[in-house]
C-alpha cells in the first residue's frame, strides 16, 4: 500500500525488482503505441514503471534516445521475423511485409524515420535486400537502383499507410465510410475523360490495403527480375 507523506500526497511505491533499459525501452513503446508521441515522457515512465527520473536517467539521456532506440527495437523485431527458411524472393515479401505491419502497429515510428533516415537499424534493412537481390542472381552493377528502388517503395507506402490511418483516426472518420464516400465521387465523374477511374469505382470501396501493397511488392519485384 502507498504510504501518505505528512503533507498528504500519495507516493508512488518504488520498484524492487532491477530496472533494466530493455524494460524501459519496452514500456516506452507502450506508451508510444497507446498515445502517440506526446504520451512518451519521463514523467509518465516514472510512473509506469514505478521508479524515480534519476533511475531512468541512468540508462537513457532523454525523450530523443527513447525514441531512437525504440525504433531501433520495432526495425530489430522485423528483421529477426523475416530470417525464414525460404527462397529469395519469398524472404524479400515477408522483409517487406514485416516493415508494412510494424509501422501499420506502430506509427509514431513514421515520423522518428523522418527524422533519421538512415539510422543503423534502417541500414541494416537495407543491407538485407541486398543480400537477398544478390540471391536472387541481380547483377552487382544494377544492385544498387534495384534496393534503392525496393526500399522506396516499401517504406513509401508503409509510412504513408500509418499516416493514412493517423488522418481517418484524427479525424473520427471510419474507412470503410471514407472509401464510401470516395467511391461515391469516382462514380460522378466523366466515364468519358476518365474511363479506368470510373471503371475502378468498386475496387476503390473494396481493396485491402495490405493486398494491395503486397501486389505491390509482386510488380516491384518482377521488374527487377528482368535485370537478372
Amino acid at each position: 500500500m502507498a504510504k501518505t507523506p505528512a503533507n498528504g500526497s500519495t507516493r508512488t511505491p518504488r520498484r524492487k525488482d532491477g530496472l533494466s533499459r530493455d524494460v524501459i525501452i519496452q514500456t516506452a513503446i507502450e506508451l508510444l503505441d497507446s498515445g502517440g508521441e506526446s504520451a512518451l515522457t519521463l514523467r509518465a515512465l516514472t510512473v509506469h514503471l514505478s521508479t524515480g527520473y534519476g533511475a531512468i536517467y541512468h540508462h537513457v539521456a532523454d525523450k530523443g534516445d527513447l525514441l531512437s532506440t525504440a525504433t531501433d527495437e520495432v526495425f530489430a523485431r522485423v528483421l529477426t521475423g523475416a530470417v525464414v527458411d525460404a527462397d529469395p524472393r519469398e524472404s524479400l515479401r515477408r522483409l517487406a511485409l514485416g516493415l508494412f505491419d510494424a509501422i501499420d502497429a506502430h506509427p509514431w515510428v513514421a515520423a522518428e524515420l523522418s527524422r533519421q533516415p538512415w539510422r543503423p537499424a534502417l541500414l541494416d534493412f537495407y543491407e538485407s535486400i541486398a543480400r537477398l537481390l544478390d540471391a536472387l542472381d541481380v547483377p552487382a552493377r544494377a544492385r544498387f537502383d534495384a534496393a534503392g528502388t525496393f526500399m522506396s517503395y516499401v517504406l513509401g507506402e508503409a509510412v504513408q499507410n500509418a499516416a493514412n490511418a493517423r488522418q481517418l483516426a484524427d479525424s473520427g472518420t471510419d474507412r470503410a465510410a471514407f472509401l464510401d464516400a470516395a467511391a461515391a465521387h469516382w462514380a460522378e465523374v466523366d466515364p468519358g475523360k476518365y474511363p479506368f477511374v470510373h471503371a475502378a469505382v468498386k475496387q476503390l470501396r473494396e481493396h485491402d490495403d495490405r493486398k494491395q501493397f503486397l501486389a505491390g511488392v509482386d510488380i516491384v519485384m518482377a521488374g527487377i527480375a528482368t535485370l537478372r
